[in-house]
């Protein structure tokens, strides 16, 4: 016997109350919770893991060959809560004021809770024209080795069929001069991280001791606060300001098309202040430092510094591009270890997109689709590499006035209780136009 089909809100408050904070991420009763679901509806699953207590789940329906095969994937681990005071407690899954409140609602258990109705809703209604796989991931929050990294490099032939796929982060709501827009994630930022080593001479730390490798981190974080890496206009930017533009009246326009114009942007960026936050790291390639270390006693001036450096890549842009923004900007000599080089494509498939965008009109006729350029990266970097074309479609309506990406990763992380069942309508209607 089945059980009573649960609303993508009751599985999300499910979802919510497995602690999976990455690290250690312990997603293992989470993965098998959502195995189970599966099971009791007929639905056959397989456990692939690297290690047994950060598994992946993986499910395929099987199609009529009628279509390209679509997947959805997705992670349940989520990001650490420590130091912030949050007004319901991160893993209750609360319900207050229309919204689900929890670690993880929209990064991105909110999403896997979509994904997994639409896929029970799929497999209840028959079988789907093409083959459709469910992929419900460990780790994607520390890089994806126990996870998507681990699936692609090693069982590449489990997403044999499969052309499509659809995870985060795009279809969440935003405005911009009373218009509303639902961006349809088409590329995303690569990954550049690298350790900066600095040398100097050592010394007593009583001397009157100036120019060492301390003042050398000192200026590198000052020059990284108060300046841009040069301007790039991708492909995917322009196609994304330039659907804004003509939404927008006259004057939003204007700034829009400015902000394309590699000799205004940075002007235009500051006379935005946050209002341009969300076009900042879309026009540039991005580094901020995220570890220091130097000194090992307290009377002893250092000779060697390192910086860690999280460098965020634009499609089509390399590491060696970024060593060599870097050192212009800095003026600091610095040798470069490498921790994480993952470039993003340059190129863009945009079959899938007008089939997206139609869903969105349909389902809100006042909201408009435009392309969306992804500041961050996501698990879509390794599914490209078997030459599936990944997009970041998670629909969901937000009130007014929400900020989304300052909600992700934060204390009060939330999602409204009618935009899981808006984004899983989407995703059902993806499947049944494929």
């Amino acid at each position: 016997m089945h059980r009573h089909a649960m609303s993508p809100a009751e599985l999300l408050q499910r979802l919510i109350r497995f602690d999976t904070t990455n690290p250690p991420g312990n997603e293992a009763e989470c993965i098998h919770f959502i195995a189970t679901l599966l099971h009791d509806a007929g639905i056959e699953t397989r456990i692939v893991a690297r290690d047994t207590s950060r598994p992946n789940l993986i499910a395929r329906l099987a199609g009529e060959g009628r279509a390209p095969g679509l997947l959805m994937q997705g992670h349940v681990d989520v990001v650490t809560t420590q130091g912030q005071e949050w007004t319901y407690p991160p893993f209750a899954a609360c319900i207050a004021d229309g919204f689900i409140w929890g670690r993880g609602a929209l990064d991105m258990k909110g999403g896997v809770a979509m994904m997994l109705a639409a896929f029970l809703r799929t497999h209840a209604a028959g079988v789907p024209r093409g083959d459709l796989m469910l992929a419900v991931l460990s780790d994607e929050e520390a890089g994806s080795t126990y996870g998507a990294r681990y699936l692609v490099h090693e069982h590449p032939s489990l997403f044999n069929g499969i052309r499509y796929a659809v995870g985060e982060f795009g279809g969440f709501t935003f405005e911009i001069a009373g218009r509303r827009f639902y961006p349809v994630q088409v590329a995303e930022k690569g990954i550049c991280q690298m350790r900066l080593h600095l040398h100097g001479h050592a010394g007593h730390g009583a001397l009157s001791a100036r120019g060492g490798v301390t003042a050398d981190v000192a200026r590198i974080l000052r020059t990284l606060d108060e300046k841009r890496l040069p301007v790039h206009v991708t492909e995917a930017a322009q196609l994304m300001l330039n659907a804004i533009a003509r939404a927008v009246p006259p004057a939003t326009r204007m700034v829009m098309r400015a902000l394309l114009s590699p000799s205004l942007t940075d002007r235009m960026l500051n006379v935005l202040g946050e209002r341009g936050e969300v076009f900042d790291p879309l026009l540039h390639n991005t580094a901020n430092a995220t570890g220091i270390s130097a000194g090992e006693r307290i009377n002893v001036i250092p000779a060697h510094a390192t910086l860690d450096i999280d460098g965020r890549l634009l499609p089509g842009m390399t590491s060696a591009d970024m060593i060599a923004e870097l050192r212009a900007l800095l003026g600091v000599d610095f040798e470069v270890e490498m921790l994480a080089d993952e470039p993003s494509p340059a190129t863009l498939d945009m079959g899938l997109f007008p089939t997206l965008a139609d869903i969105v009109r349909k389902a809100d006729p006042g909201g408009k689709p435009i392309p969306y350029l992804l500041g961050a990266s996501t698990d879509a970097r390794f599914f490209s590499r078997l030459g599936i074309q990944c997009h970041g479609f998670l629909p969901m309506t937000l009130p007014a006035g929400f900020n989304f990406s300052r909600t992700i990763h934060a204390a009060d992380e939330r999602i409204p209780v009618e935009a899981l069942e808006f984004g899983t309508h989407a995703l059902e209607e993806v499947v049944r136009r494929m």
